[in-house]
């Protein structure tokens, strides 16, 4: 081919009407102006964005990294992390036996499994804590009975619920409606000739659903779970209106006693980031694990290699 372009060949070809004869070695990369002008124009902002936040003395960075590692503000943290993993545990415990119970043929368990998932993900997390956490005022007292029975103790409500206990209780209601959707759609995209399978071959009811349904749900559930865990993570910043101890409440208390606001809502910016970004990775990872044998995305080339093989 010598010198000759590709293209020239192809547009030859279409004009004498026989077969283009492409060496697809000899290939080389189109030239995109609209991709470099754009690569140009983001780096600028980005340059732009990064003199701003260095160069404003209001951000307060010496004050940032003073306080970064404060033993409060670490506590706040490790009390956002806790609210956070204690209700995705039981929300997803929780989740599961909804998701089940939706699928159910038994009509009385399903319809009142859709009314609980209805109810809780209409109800905004944060009225749901201002809920539990002010219960004691509609019922001052907890008393547990045996059925037209004695009375077998009582306590006062206020001395049950806590900022903790009550927060626990919301945001486990609240992640428990979201994950039982998403349970469910994860089972329900294994097809029902899988299970037709593995009774074929010998395989119980139980055994089929948790050695061939299950797995291959976790592909479907995955993304969805990480996410939801993600949001979790960051809707543990509501429980401070009840005056819970986390993150976002430490570094409030911090603010309110130094004056200094931004520094410190930079400090929670920061915890939420490193935290949200470790959880992404572990994500990622997991989604691998589980997409083994589902990968759809083609395969890119190499900066700098032709179709063909190596320059």
């Amino acid at each position: 081919m010598g010198s000759t372009s590709v293209a020239s060949h192809a547009d030859e070809s279409v004009s004498t009407g026989s077969t283009p004869n492409i060496d697809v070695a000899e290939s080389r990369r189109r030239l995109r102006p609209a991709r470099w002008a754009f690569s140009v124009v983001l780096a600028l902002v980005i340059a732009g964005l990064g003199h701003f936040f260095i160069s404003n003395p209001r951000f307060e960075w010496d004050v940032v990294g003073s306080y970064l590692f404060y033993p409060t503000v670490l506590r706040g943290l490790g009390t956002s992390v806790l609210l956070a993993v204690l209700a995705m545990a039981l929300g997803t415990a929780f989740g599961a036996v909804l998701a089940v119970a939706q699928i159910s043929d038994f009509a009385p368990v399903r319809l009142t499994s859709q009314a609980f998932v209805a109810v809780f993900r209409s109800i905004p997390p944060l009225v749901q804590l201002i809920f539990w956490f002010n219960l004691g005022f509609l019922v001052p007292t907890l008393t547990l009975s045996l059925p037209f029975g004695p009375d077998l103790g009582s306590m006062q409500t206020t001395d049950l619920i806590t900022p903790f206990s009550a927060a626990i209780i919301g945001l486990t209601l609240h992640e428990s409606a979201y994950m039982a959707e998403i349970i469910r759609s994860g089972i329900g995209s294994v097809s029902q000739g899988q299970t037709d399978a593995a009774k074929a071959v010998g395989l119980t009811s139980r055994q089929s659903f948790f050695k061939i349904v299950v797995p291959q749900a976790m592909r479907v559930i995955l993304p969805p779970f990480g996410n939801q865990f993600i949001a979790t993570v960051k809707g543990t910043s509501l429980v401070s209106v009840i005056a819970m101890s986390d993150l976002l409440f430490s570094v409030q208390v911090i603010a309110d006693r130094t004056y200094r606001i931004v520094p410190m809502l930079l400090v929670a910016c920061i915890w939420y980031l490193v935290v949200i970004t470790i959880l992404t990775y572990f994500q990622r990872i997991l989604e691998r694990r589980y997409g083994r044998g589902f990968e759809n995305a083609p395969v890119r080339r190499k900066r700098g290699q032709r179709l063909g093989g190596p320059r």
